[in-house]
């Protein structure tokens, strides 16, 4: 026996189901535009770390929060101390192999934050550094 489908029966079903994904999809992009600002510091912070992982020490530097422009000659020697730290823990430590974010506290009136990493050296050890944060203009730097 064959069934006979009528169109009107689904249509108000069907309806449902599009407004549950429309509401469901706008609340998405919502949430989605309004970062929290501190995940965003400890992204940064996290991520600012990982430049020395890569060798990227001119961006490593450039992390840095400098309200006013410093001489050339002044971040040659902010790069050069920072290869000298991680040529410091490959000796110590075996490097440094990984950074993981352990939490922030987020002042957001003061436009600050402490991130609290974990690096992981190559011996198998770690240690828990509190990295201070500052934002400027929407961007935040290591302080």
């Amino acid at each position: 026996m064959k069934k006979k489908h009528f169109q009107g029966e689904d249509r108000p079903l069907r309806m449902l189901l599009w407004a549950v994904l429309i509401v469901g999809g706008l609340s998405v992009v919502a949430g989605c535009s309004k970062a929290d600002p501190g995940e965003v510091a400890a992204r940064s912070a996290k991520q600012y770390y990982d430049y020395l992982l890569e060798g990227k020490y001119e961006a490593f530097v450039d992390g840095r929060y400098q309200p006013e422009a410093i001489p050339e000659s002044y971040r040659a020697k902010l790069v050069s101390l920072s290869k000298m730290y991680v040529s410091q823990m490959d000796v110590e430590h075996r490097g440094l192999k990984e950074t993981r974010i352990v939490s922030v506290k987020a002042d957001t009136a003061r436009h600050e934050a402490n991130v609290f990493l974990v690096f992981c050296f190559g011996d198998s050890t770690s240690e828990e550094v509190c990295v201070p944060m500052v934002e400027h203009q929407g961007l935040w730097y290591l302080r």
